[in-house]
């Protein structure tokens, strides 16, 4: 080998060393990235879910407060008015409820899957050039 054959490999060299860190670090942000986007999700679907709760809490508190009411009283219209409160603000959390679930289920599993398909990719790549 000449002196300019070696100087090409090793630039070569240089330049594979260089563009395999930069690669390393995009895919390792890509990987930041995407787990920062499921955590959001699962913090989002959290609050959901405890907001839920709480208006399942209230529902179950008015429809109590509507059972006192029809021991208590004989007019009909103080206890039909708690139970639509109460059955209105239950619908409420089940909504609540589907739609954390939902924000949650979106979060789950808690691995950056396209940065790990980005990098299986990159590896086939490199190696499929290396057997040419």
């Amino acid at each position: 080998m000449s002196d300019t054959e070696d100087l090409a490999t090793a630039q070569l060299l240089t330049r594979l060393s260089e563009q395999t860190s930069t690669l390393v670090r995009q895919e390792l942000r890509l990987a930041q990235l995407e787990l920062q986007e499921k955590g959001r999700h699962a913090g989002i679907g959290a609050g959901l879910i405890g907001a839920g709760g709480l208006l399942a809490l209230f529902g179950a508190a008015v429809l109590v407060a509507m059972a006192v009411l029809l021991l208590t009283t004989a007019v009909v219209h103080a206890w039909l008015a708690a139970l639509i409160v109460g059955v209105v603000l239950l619908m409420g959390a089940g909504v609540m409820a589907l739609l954390g679930k939902k924000q949650v289920s979106e979060a789950t599993p808690p691995v950056p899957a396209y940065a790990i398909d980005s990098t299986r990719t990159d590896l086939n790549t490199i190696k499929e050039a290396a057997q040419r």
